[in-house]
């Protein structure tokens, strides 16, 4: 596994796509990996990293030096405190109970809020028709930094992240406020993202090969 190469080759596939590859975050999914991985992909110049469970993360954190860490999957009620102050940037707020419990903890706590453009029923984030009363309680309450989504599971995934950019864009609008990151696009779907407007890509698969 040469972590440099397979990112020099995703900067390229961005490019091609129609993106700066400057330009977009790359958050380098580092779950089922070792802290080992976290050091190779800090070392080849990927500074953010992407864990889906508070605790597995937590330990990382006490063996790997630097990055910011983001949790990218959805984020259980009984582990904000655990969460709160921790994550450079928490990806996957998708209800008022979790704004309320973080904006107790921790007011400056940097949110996304991940929306299911993808309607599809095993997937978190919060459902599209009910999304903008979510974004206008996180903005007011904690540092609301923009939107994630996943994309469907088949077909085309073009469509729900345009709709999400769209929302991004009208949220933008009503607030009168900068949401600048737009997470959207993995590992199979990134080149799709990039061609709706992502700024930040959660990958894992296509820098690390299979997960153990």
């Amino acid at each position: 596994m040469n972590i440099a190469d397979n990112l020099a080759m995703v900067r390229d596939r961005i490019a091609r796509a129609g993106g700066d590859p400057d330009e977009i975050t790359i958050v380098a999914v580092t779950k089922g990996f070792g802290p080992e991985v976290c050091r190779q992909s800090l070392d080849a110049g990927l500074g953010e990293l992407g864990e889906n469970r508070v605790h597995e993360a937590l330990e990382k954190m006490g063996q790997v030096q630097g990055g910011d860490w983001h949790l990218i999957g959805h984020l259980q009620s009984n582990k904000v405190r655990l969460a709160a102050h921790r994550f450079a940037l928490i990806q996957s707020v998708d209800s008022p109970h979790l704004v309320q419990a973080l904006a107790r903890l921790d007011p400056a706590q940097r949110v996304l809020i991940e929306v299911n453009v993808a309607r599809e029923s095993q997937k978190s984030g919060v459902d599209p028709d009910r999304s903008a009363a979510l974004i206008d309680e996180a903005a007011s309450a904690l540092q609301l930094q923009g939107l994630m989504a996943m994309g469907p599971t088949s077909g085309d995934p073009q469509p729900a992240f345009t709709e999400l950019k769209a929302m991004r864009d009208a949220a933008q609008e009503r607030l009168g406020i900068a949401l600048p990151i737009l997470s959207m696009g993995m590992s199979g779907d990134f080149e799709d993202a990039v061609r709706a407007g992502s700024t930040m890509l959660r990958l894992g698969r296509v820098l690390f090969g299979p997960r153990p």
